[in-house]
């Protein structure tokens, strides 16, 4: 298991993905699912830092990655106060199309093999079988 802590700096993004990087590495993570674990971690990791904790650098975001068998799987937690993840509206749905919000969420349950929020809506925990 690793994990990190990074305060809400966009910047930041760069530790998670080299973290990410050397995981996949080391654990022989194919390619096309290297993809799907990156983009899914930045995005969930994005959001938390500019809709969880609202870009205050005085919050945290927490990623834990641990790896059991064939599957990883990463929880992203932030210190917001959450949000209700069964009402965001179908970014696929035309009337949403030109709507910049709520493609990542919808993204990240595409990619991720399983995904599951805690009843408050601060952390997320996505499983991804390799």
């Amino acid at each position: 298991m690793e994990s990190i802590t990074i305060n809400s700096d966009i910047e930041k993004l760069k530790v998670v993905e080299t973290l990410v990087d050397t995981l996949s590495k080391k654990l022989g993570v194919s390619d096309e699912v290297y993809g799907k674990i990156l983009i899914s971690t930045v995005e969930a990791v994005n959001n938390a830092i500019l809709h969880g904790n609202k870009g205050d650098r005085n919050k945290m975001v927490t990623v834990i990655i641990s790896a059991d068998g064939n599957a990883l799987e990463i929880t992203v937690t932030d210190e917001g106060e959450g949000f209700e993840y069964g009402n965001l509206p179908d970014p696929t749905d035309p009337n949403n199309i030109e709507n910049l919000h709520g493609r990542g969420v919808f993204l990240m349950s595409k990619l991720a093999d399983a995904i599951e929020y805690n009843s408050s809506g601060n952390e997320v925990k996505m499983r991804f079988k390799y």
